[in-house]
């Protein structure tokens, strides 16, 4: 039947999406410089969206090359849950920043450590349980009617998968008002002590709440459409909305490394450090607080 060039361009995002953040993913684990938690949770997004380039990479190649009912169901569970780690990692990577401005002084502790590993836990189980549940019997392949715009997922798993996007988009939207509020009262007390507001501090405090809107609309711009679409479309739609919908999804995986990693200054030091070898092994790292990235 020849190519789809939605699959096409799909497969071409996967592959865009596995080597940015296969790059993070090495850079750190080859610089011990960056195992704090922060840079945990970097890793923990990047590794999510690299498995999900793969999984697009491997949906194309099973899709037109060996194609299978149960191949096919099996690269669909993986793609669910490797997108679910990541979409969970970002608001693990939301609850570290807000959780290094409300409790700064004890930010760096132990606790920390084993918070963002519970959350890390937390994040990549429940990833794994919805991308089982189609592989362990929720799915249509043997009744198309209960069929949702995503084949061979269900209309009710879809809903469910939706829902709670639209829970973790509503959190998140929570605490980056709330680090917004913090920012400003931070901003606003470092005026009362110096009885004016500087041009610098008011230049800090706009490029951070940018930053922060920025973040945030890229990931509802990219995932919103997708998931309102699930709920509200039929399977009997031109499947053209599905993939016009999908690809923007896909992009935020390849926006992701820009936004978390490739702008930080220790990622970028490690990066020449691990290609070009213009420092030295031994180059110190100043420490930087979540809130930084």
């Amino acid at each position: 039947a020849g190519l789809n060039p939605w699959d096409v361009m799909l497969c071409v995002s996967g592959t865009a999406i596995a080597c940015e953040n296969a790059l993070v993913v090495a850079i750190i684990c080859y610089s011990p410089a960056l195992r704090t938690p922060m840079f945990v949770l970097v890793g923990s997004l990047a590794t999510a969206d690299l498995l999900a380039g793969l999984g697009l990479i491997l949906n194309f190649v099973f899709q037109y090359v060996i194609r299978s009912e149960t191949v096919s169901l099996l690269t669909v569970g993986f793609l669910v849950a490797s997108f679910a780690a990541s979409v969970s990692s970002l608001l693990a990577i939301t609850v570290d920043r807000y959780l290094s401005l409300y409790n700064a002084l004890t930010y760096y502790s132990e606790r920390t450590v084993l918070c963002v590993h519970t959350m890390l836990a937390g994040a990549w189980g429940v990833s794994l349980c919805l991308g089982l549940l189609p592989v362990l019997g929720w799915n249509c392949l043997h009744d198309r009617a209960a069929c949702s715009v995503v084949r061979p997922l269900t209309k009710s798993n879809v809903t469910l998968l939706s829902a709670s996007f639209f829970l973790i988009f509503l959190i998140m939207l929570h605490l980056y008002i709330e680090i917004c509020k913090i920012v400003c009262r931070h901003a606003h007390q470092i005026a009362l002590q110096q009885h004016f507001l500087t041009a610098s501090h008011y230049v800090a405090t706009k490029k951070g709440v940018s930053t922060l809107a920025i973040i945030l609309g890229t990931f509802g711009a990219s995932w919103l459409p997708f998931a309102i679409y699930c709920v509200v479309g039929d399977p009997d739609y031109p499947s053209v909305y599905t993939y016009a919908t999908l690809l923007p999804a896909t992009y935020n995986s390849m926006i992701n490394p820009i936004i978390y990693a490739y702008r930080n200054q220790e990622i970028q030091r490690s990066m020449w450090v691990l290609f070009c070898g213009c420092f030295q092994a031994k180059v110190s790292f100043r420490s930087r607080s979540p809130s930084d990235v």
